[in-house]
């Protein structure tokens, strides 16, 4: 029960709520909506879940999701046009008849991919930029994962990731480990099973195989840009003037050199489409937290939720002594039994993926 009523009225001596603070405003402007037919439409023509149906673990299920991508589209990075028009399903088709991609292609399908099953993810592009140097340019994607509760980068192109002590890194790990001593302490990871690599091949404009180290792999993410905009599945290409405002982040680094592409500044300087963004936690936001608020009034507490989780299906609570969860709106109000009692609280989006578990206890 959640509501109970006491002839006595023991009343609450106070209320400790152990849920995230709100860090602010976050920059990112807009999220893919999976109400929209065309995640649907991709589950079913291409029905990639079938690579985890027995898989309960989140993180694998998206390592799973992200081998199949790789597996599917072949790697070219050379040809002189490619089919697909930048739309995920287009592209999907296109692999399967044999037609090989470039690394944007990978980051455009594994966001619809990942984003069709309820986990969030955006698309970052990513350089070198090294004058007189490296300074090509690469596609890629972070995924926000609910059993590491943090962002990490994921690479479908090349099936990889790296990691630090067992832990994802996100793209601003990947860096600030990379500029600190060029990773010694990251281990970069292969596939499903997260074999540890210490270099992975890959072809030349010529055709010949290279191997391409994990230093190099990490050296790529010295400059990001992340897409303001985190609707490039459902609203391509009518999003396309919006995915061109860039999130860059500002420190000494960023603002001591410039992220030099195909030997010139990255256009978007000269277009004033960069927006240098100081604080980490406004990049590095988190979806899977519930902000709640908490009065009382003698026996009787109001707890209000929210959350920023995008498609946010319903909140969902529990007591310390219940084994499943119920279903709620945004606002309760709790009755006091005169005995100390914890509410666990956590968010449930449009896939049924849940959030961060917070706490609530009245006194």
């Amino acid at each position: 029960m959640w509501l109970v009523a006491c002839n006595n009225k023991p009343a609450i001596t106070g209320v400790l709520v152990d849920c995230a603070r709100d860090t602010g405003a976050i920059p990112f402007t807009s999220f893919e909506d999976l109400t929209s037919p065309k995640f649907e439409s991709l589950r079913t023509r291409f029905r990639p879940d079938t690579v985890f149906h027995d898989e309960q673990d989140e993180f694998k299920r998206i390592l799973l999701l992200r081998s199949w991508i790789s597996g599917i589209i072949k790697i070219s990075d050379f040809e002189p046009d490619y089919p697909g028009q930048e739309y995920a399903d287009r592209i999907l088709e296109a692999a399967l008849k044999g037609q090989g991609f470039h690394c944007g292609h990978y980051m455009i399908v594994q966001n619809a991919v990942m984003n069709a099953y309820g986990y969030v993810t955006r698309c970052i592009g990513a350089g070198a930029g090294v004058k007189n140097g490296e300074d090509g340019h690469h596609g890629a994607n972070e995924i926000w994962s609910n059993t590491f509760h943090k962002w990490f980068l994921s690479d479908a192109k090349y099936d990889h990731h790296f990691e630090k002590d067992g832990i994802p890194l996100s793209a601003l790990e990947v860096r600030e480990e990379y500029l600190k001593n060029k990773g010694k302490d990251v281990q970069m990871v292969k596939g499903s099973s997260r074999n540890v690599i210490t270099s992975d091949r890959l072809k030349d404009e010529a055709g010949k195989w290279k191997h391409v180290s994990k230093e190099a792999f990490m050296q790529t993410f010295t400059w990001i840009a992340w897409e303001a905009s985190n609707d490039r599945f459902v609203h391509w290409p009518d999003n396309g003037d919006a995915l061109a405002n860039l999130l860059i982040y500002k420190d000494e680094y960023s603002d001591s050199n410039t992220w030099i592409w195909d030997g010139r500044p990255h256009w978007a300087y000269a277009a004033n489409r960069f927006t240098r963004i100081a604080g980490k936690n406004a990049i590095e936001w988190r979806p899977d937290n519930i902000l709640a608020d908490a009065a009382y009034d003698k026996d009787k507490a109001v707890i209000k939720l929210r959350s920023r989780m995008p498609n946010l299906k319903t909140f969902q609570m529990k007591n310390s002594r219940d084994s499943s969860w119920q279903n709620i709106g945004d606002s309760v109000v709790l009755t006091y039994a005169g005995q100390p009692e914890k509410i666990f609280f956590r968010p449930v989006n449009l896939a049924g993926v849940t959030g961060k578990e917070c706490s609530i206890t009245l006194q």
